[in-house]
């Protein structure tokens, strides 16, 4: 079976949020560290500790925004804001400009992915990710289809 969907684009704004959210979720072992910096108040008092601690945890956040909100910006990742229509069966995602042109992802390709209350979210790697809100699937058991290949494939659980 393939599965046929809508034209969808990512927008900016959604891309830098969902990214950011899946880097800090990943790399969550950076906030006891940087609560262990604000402790070291309790060994050796002084305000210094608590304001190196969140400045150094700010700065980790301000980088990876930075990062992804120049994903948006240069022209390697133009192609990620595109308006393309998909094409999912169990051998690849055809990811489709218009009828002509089109780029196959194979399924080894995609890292990890996650199924929310709406949405398909799968990883690429960290800068890159497609997003499959359910709208844009034709039937409800096309979206059935699509989930059942991702735990197939073990991609979720």
């Amino acid at each position: 079976m393939i599965v046929k969907t809508r034209n969808y684009r990512l927008e900016k704004s959604a891309y830098i949020k969902m990214a950011l959210a899946s880097v800090l979720k990943q790399q969550w072992w950076t906030i006891p560290i940087a609560v262990a910096i604000c402790l070291l108040y309790l060994w050796i008092p002084s305000l210094w500790w608590i304001i190196t601690g969140v400045l150094a945890y700010g700065l980790y956040v301000l980088f990876w925004l930075i990062q992804f909100y120049g994903v948006t910006q240069l022209d390697q990742g133009k192609m990620l804001f595109e308006r393309f229509s998909y094409e999912i069966n169990s051998q690849q995602i055809l990811m489709k400009i218009n009828a002509r042109e089109g780029m196959p992802l194979k399924w080894d390709q995609i890292k990890r992915a996650k199924a929310g209350k709406d949405f398909y979210l799968l990883f690429v790697n960290k800068a890159q990710l497609i997003h499959l809100p359910f709208k844009i699937f034709n039937t409800e058991n096309e979206r059935k289809f699509v989930g059942s290949i991702l735990k197939t494939k073990g991609l979720i659980k």
